[in-house]
């Protein structure tokens, strides 16, 4: 006789259904520090709108675990993405959306927001041992890597994978309609 969660329903994550493991993963911004703290260290830090996920994000975000032995991924708020003008109808998922799409990934161990414009004030809060950043940001110019410093932290940008961005990728499918 088939139990609570199977059948067509469940197949369908309709009522009934359990939810993905992955969804653990995400920890309101009440819950991170504490969350933070139990998993294994040292944990890496990173942030981003992650709007539409590419073969880019993947990359990165599996190079930024390797540093460490947890990844936490602190997304924008839909409000703070909007505000980084980005174009009025970005993102184009919402952050529940965007945080549930990067919970699950493997190299992931937890996923929070902020609603700032940068994440300085979370970063103070979760303390990572290290602060990882894409692409070409001048590390020595960041007061989050500051903060990850003063207390013994590493700060390092990770280079972009070439040929990848979600403004790219928004622009082309645009232009194919």
């Amino acid at each position: 006789m088939p139990g609570p969660g199977s059948g067509p329903a469940a197949a369908r994550g309709g009522e009934g259904a359990q939810l993905p493991g992955f969804l653990a993963k995400l920890a309101p911004r009440a819950e991170a520090a504490r969350r933070v703290a139990a998993l294994p260290q040292p944990v890496v830090f990173t942030n981003g709108v992650f709007d539409v996920l590419h073969r880019g994000h993947v990359v990165y975000l599996a190079r930024a675990r390797d540093l460490g032995a947890s990844l936490v991924v602190a997304l924008n708020t839909d409000a703070s993405a909007r505000r980084l003008g980005k174009g009025p109808d970005r993102p184009l998922n919402n952050e529940q959306d965007r945080a549930a799409v990067i919970a699950a990934l493997e190299s992931v161990s937890l996923v929070t927001w902020f609603d700032e414009d940068t994440p300085l004030e979370l970063i103070g809060e979760l303390r990572p041992a290290v602060l990882v950043k894409g692409g070409d940001y001048d590390m020595a110019k960041l007061p989050e890597a500051a903060l990850v410093q003063g207390w013994g932290g590493r700060a390092l940008a990770i280079p972009f994978v070439d040929g990848y961005s979600t403004t790219g990728l928004v622009r082309r499918i645009r232009q194919e309609r």
